[in-house]
């Protein structure tokens, strides 16, 4: 696991050793006999942390504080100043300039690692909190604010981000015949970046998806070039995404689709039976020659499709196993007629598992045909 990086500032060597010494204990440390040299140190890496002294040559302290806070990459490093100017005139100039501690010598080397610490949780707390709000908003507009209405229908979807999730997406269109295509999606990672990466690669979707329509409706042909067009996109390079796409006809009730890699639907055909899609080609992003086909199946009166995420599939039930496939086809029959499917889902998986929460982000989409 990466440590904490801190940059001391202090121009009298043997302390400056001294808190090298100590500090690397807990914690990777650069060192800087001025504010000229720290500012230095400071444009090659941006550190966690800053602890400096203010009288010192060249630069002091204050003018350190100073030019670090006129740069905006620079502005939110916690700094604390160790200094032996215990005048009151001096802590309130230090304080108006935003630093976040300021310690006077002689110190306590225990009271200082202590300080450190809680500052620097402080800091990890906030970047938590800032990530998870970006990761919400980001999440927010990777889904729909609506579902389709058709007579003969009921559908359903539900989505719970895990913190503030990875790259789940999902997404619909309806083409001026009548028919919907329907997409959903993972793109491979964690956090915030795949976050970002997701939203990229749902405009990827979103423009060839309303370009293609004019001339072609082949899930297949639009899984070919939505591939193709990650491939020529250096920024895109190292993104590899699932993704699945559904055209979908409520007047033959028939869908026709073409699967890169994702996680297989469970077609339900009534309240005792469903069966996994079986059909599944390479992920988009690996290869530029990539092939795709399509496939078509029938939605039955009394019968329902489930398209998910892996986190849905990947819960662990209380003996350690996932879901898997095999769950789900034992579970999706119980949302057929139920009075709120997504909660008959939600709570048939836990049922199974000693915990009242889910390990991943759950994204899913129920579509059920009326008798």
């Amino acid at each position: 696991m990466a440590r904490y990086s801190i940059l001391v500032v202090e121009d009298e060597h043997t302390l400056r050793r001294l808190l090298e010494y100590r500090l690397s204990k807990y914690y990777r440390v650069r060192s800087a006999a001025n504010g000229e040299e720290a500012l230095q140190l400071v444009l090659e890496e941006i550190p966690d942390l800053i602890i400096s002294d203010i009288m010192m040559p060249k630069m002091d302290g204050f003018a350190l504080q100073q030019a670090l806070q006129s740069r905006k990459e620079t502005r939110a490093i916690p700094f604390i100043f160790l200094t032996a100017k215990a005048d009151e005139h001096s802590r309130m100039r230090g304080m108006r300039m935003g630093v976040d501690d300021y310690i006077t010598k002689p110190f306590d080397i225990d009271q200082l690692l202590a300080r450190i610490e809680r500052l620097l949780e402080r800091t990890k707390y906030f970047q938590t909190q800032l990530d998870a709000r970006i990761g919400q908003d980001f999440s927010k507009k990777l889904m729909p604010k609506q579902l389709p209405s058709v007579p003969g229908y009921r559908l359903y979807f539900h989505n719970s981000p895990k913190e503030y999730g990875g790259g789940d997406f999902f997404d619909w269109t309806q083409h001026p015949s009548g028919s919907f295509f329907i997409t959903i999606g993972d793109v491979m990672g964690k956090g915030l970046q795949a976050k970002f990466y997701a939203f990229s690669f749902l405009s990827y979707i979103r423009g060839t998806l309303y370009a293609m329509l004019q001339t072609a409706q082949s899930p297949a042909e639009l899984l070919r070039r939505v591939n193709h067009v990650l491939m020529q996109d250096t920024v895109m390079e190292e993104t590899f995404a699932s993704l699945l796409i559904l055209r979908w006809d409520p007047t033959t009730h028939e869908i026709t689709y073409a699967n890169a890699g994702h996680c297989r639907p469970i077609l339900v055909k009534d309240r005792q039976t469903a069966e996994v899609v079986e059909y599944s080609d390479l992920i988009l992003g690996l290869d530029s020659n990539a092939t795709f086909q399509d496939a078509t199946i029938t939605i039955p009166a009394g019968g329902g499709l489930l398209l998910y995420t892996d986190g849905l599939m990947e819960q662990r039930t209380a003996s350690g196993e996932m879901i898997g496939e095999q769950g789900l086809c034992e579970l999706a029959p119980k949302m057929v007629g139920a009075e709120d499917p997504v909660q008959t889902l939600l709570q048939g998986i836990l049922s199974r598992c000693n915990t009242d929460t889910f390990d991943d982000d759950i994204l899913f989409f129920w579509m059920e045909r009326l008798s």
